[in-house]
């Protein structure tokens, strides 16, 4: 391990917040090896390393939760190839870095809606969970892309919508949500594949629906 990262690891156990470990297990965080750190800290930290692609791959390598954030915001996306970002991807253990990991990094990597339709369609569960929480990112972030590249998730929604695994209905229903947001033709669209879903004979689909519906139908645009 290099100097800059054991540096960085020292620091960030010398804050170590029990309280914090107990509050984020009561909100479904339950990484093996928590700090208790606030994301506002982590980010500050990431400003102050900078990107340092090397130092982000031994971060990550630590297994320590916050840590694998940091390495999620210091990581150079250019850097990222399919070997790392399999590694990374299955090494995921809770939806706290999951969602870290699509906001800050995955989203910005060129591949990044084939990884969400790939992952979408994978059964194990973050792997399910970063499929849809990068769509839900994509959707908010990337403002180029068009309506077509987000109609084309939808048929992956419908499918996953009667996952029972809550960290993945809740990102199903982040996606729709989301990508529903994006405009009012896609808002349309996303309502009809709601009412769709929820017609499914599925707890989990019924849910999706309902929750999303309530905030898609009240979506207004200027």
């Amino acid at each position: 391990m290099s100097k800059e990262c054991s540096e960085i690891i020292k620091r960030l156990k010398s804050l170590h917040n029990k309280k914090n470990v107990e509050g984020m297990r009561r909100f479904g965080i339950k990484s093996k090896n928590m700090l208790g750190i606030s994301m506002p800290v982590i980010r500050r930290m990431a400003a102050e390393t900078g990107k340092n692609h090397g130092v982000a791959l031994e971060l990550w390598d630590s297994g320590i939760h916050e840590a694998m954030i940091l390495a999620s915001l210091i990581a150079d996306p250019e850097l990222m190839n399919d070997d790392v970002l399999e590694k990374w991807v299955n090494e995921i253990d809770s939806w706290g870095i999951c969602d870290q990991a699509c906001l800050n990094l995955f989203r910005k990597i060129p591949s990044a809606h084939d990884m969400a339709a790939e992952w979408a369609v994978r059964e194990e569960e973050y792997v399910r969970r970063a499929g849809f929480s990068l769509m839900a990112v994509l959707a908010v972030h990337d403002r180029d892309s068009s309506d077509s590249s987000f109609k084309k998730f939808f048929p992956l929604i419908l499918n996953a919508s009667s996952d029972e695994r809550n960290f993945v209905k809740k990102a199903v229903n982040w996606a729709l949500r989301q990508i529903g947001k994006r405009n009012h033709r896609l808002n349309r669209e996303a309502i009809k594949l709601a009412e769709k879903i929820s017609r499914m004979d599925s707890r989990s689909a019924k849910w999706i629906a309902a929750d999303a519906l309530r905030e898609l139908k009240s979506k207004t645009f200027g």
